[in-house]
């Protein structure tokens, strides 16, 4: 069989396990397509660094492997990207800051171990706004990242280079991490399937933090099923993670599960006009899609939507001023040359302020003042009250509705440049955050594209209540299939 790079990762995987397809082919096809279409000035930037000779002979391993009659594991031969603020033991892990840009980790994330474990190969490391605090791509300091579809685009964030890299057939699935949306949101804007996990679902350890509370790894991937693979090599209990939790995931790999009499909430919220036109339409036509397979649609209420963002950017801020205080240029990381009679103290500021972006000094500022005394009960303290109220107005939605269906974002994707302004890009985030401020799982899925010379992708997110991965899948495959054809296929580049 001729490689395919394109390929959904669950057929390559099958077709490497019988030995129908060689890994090692399939990733010089892939290579060559990074080559073609990532690199350069004009390229989407997706990568930030390659393993080529080393995922070559873990190819030419499993490839004997599976020769000599023996079994790589459930990704055989499966390419996966990983998202550089988790840690790997090959490269270095940058986080997309000129802070650690030449930081090599000492060792491996937890999720990504096991993903080498299941037979996938790490192919490299994916750009990503810088700490993961961004919604465009755009503030990475190796450059912007580039939407597959129509590179005068963003891609979406923070996830950026992994949502690009799946779109693009630059690897068959990609690890991302979520705090606000940052999985979800490029995984809409770029056409594929993005998964936000329970929190505490998939072992941090190795996940650089930005909010601690909020952060999780997960997949982005061509297809739900692909998805839902990568999801069941790197879930579980992990004893380096004291968040993470011990439950029964077997139900992950029950694909054939039941979905008669669905119950599906569309909260009148996500659909009151602020959205672009085709948004609206894109859930409408997915809601419509699921009542003919048998769902039902039921109206829901979550009047507290718009309370998440500003919730959210009290929170997460604060987390990451508490988290990025150990990148001082001395323990680790990028350091300012030392000046004659400088203090320590003063040597650390000007390392901070040489190698973090404007970004990510933003919420720092912004996280240290609504820490600061005085300030703390006005705003962190009256954000965690709101963020109970978010959780227990999920509680109360999911007594009446199964999941949750909505947009994942209120546009498509946007031109780079387009919104310099900080508050209308933190404003794309509206759909997202809420799901990450109750600890709940959502995913995004395709749902057809815009009109125009070149069309850009829609998506629909569903969330489900926290533990409910197998639900949520079951849904979304549902979906899946009842869209069709009107899922993006291959993107215009490459």
């Amino acid at each position: 069989m001729v490689p395919d790079p394109t390929r959904p990762l669950v057929e390559h995987v099958a077709e490497v396990r019988r030995g129908g397809v060689s890994a090692a082919e399939t990733l010089e096809a892939v290579l060559a397509r990074i080559e073609a279409i990532d690199s350069g000035a004009t390229g989407l930037n997706a990568y930030r660094e390659v393993f080529a000779e080393e995922a070559r002979r873990e190819a030419a391993r499993i490839d004997d492997l599976v020769a000599a009659g023996g079994d790589p594991g459930p990704l055989a031969g499966a390419l996966i990207a990983v998202k550089d603020n988790i840690a790997t033991r090959s490269g270095r892990t940058t986080c997309g800051s000129r802070l650690l840009e030449a930081w090599r980790s000492p060792f491996e994330a937890t999720c990504v171990e096991r993903i080498r474990a299941a037979g996938g190969i790490v192919l490299g490391k994916t750009n990503l706004d810088e700490f993961a605090m961004g919604s465009s791509g755009e503030h990475c300091a190796w450059g912007p990242i580039r939407n597959p579809h129509d590179p005068t685009r963003v891609p979406g964030g923070s996830s950026a280079g992994s949502a690009a890299a799946v779109a693009a057939g630059l690897c068959h699935a990609a690890l991302g991490s979520d705090t606000g949306g940052s999985i979800r949101q490029p995984a809409a804007f770029c056409g594929c399937v993005g998964l936000k996990p329970t929190h505490g679902a998939v072992s941090r350890h190795g996940l650089v933090a930005f909010g601690s509370s909020l952060d999780q790894v997960g997949p982005l991937a061509r297809t739900v099923e692909d998805a839902r693979a990568v999801l069941a090599s790197i879930v579980g209990v992990d004893r380096l993670d004291s968040t993470s939790v011990e439950r029964e995931w077997s139900e992950l790999g029950r694909a054939g599960l039941a979905i008669d009499g669905l119950r599906v909430g569309v909260p009148e919220a996500f659909l009151d006009g602020r959205n672009a036109p085709e948004v609206d339409d894109a859930v409408r036509r997915a809601a419509s899609e699921l009542e003919g397979v048998g769902a039902a649609i039921v109206p829901v209420e979550l009047p507290l939507t718009e309370v998440g963002l500003s919730t959210y950017y009290v929170v997460a801020p604060a987390e990451a001023s508490s988290n990025l205080a150990r990148f001082d240029g001395i323990r680790y990381g990028r350091r300012a040359t030392p000046r004659a009679g400088e203090s320590l103290e003063e040597i650390c500021a000007r390392s901070r302020a040489e190698g973090f972006g404007p970004e990510v000094k933003r919420r720092i500022l912004i996280g240290t003042y609504v820490l600061s005394a005085g300030y703390h009960d006005a705003y962190y303290r009256r954000a965690l009250q709101a963020r109970r109220l978010i959780s227990e107005e999920y509680d109360r939605a999911f007594e009446s509705c199964d999941v949750l269906l909505g947009p994942t974002t209120p546009t498509p994707a946007f031109e780079l440049g387009a919104k310099a302004d900080p508050l209308s890009m933190y404003l794309c985030d509206v759909y997202t955050v809420n799901a990450a401020i109750a600890g709940i799982c959502g995913i995004s899925i395709p749902a057809g594209r815009t009109g125009g010379p070149r069309p850009l992708p829609l998506a629909v997110q569903l969330q489900a209540p926290a533990w409910e991965e197998a639900r949520l899948l079951r849904a979304a495959r549902m979906l899946e299939g009842a869209l069709g054809a009107a899922a993006p296929a291959t993107p215009l580049v490459g």
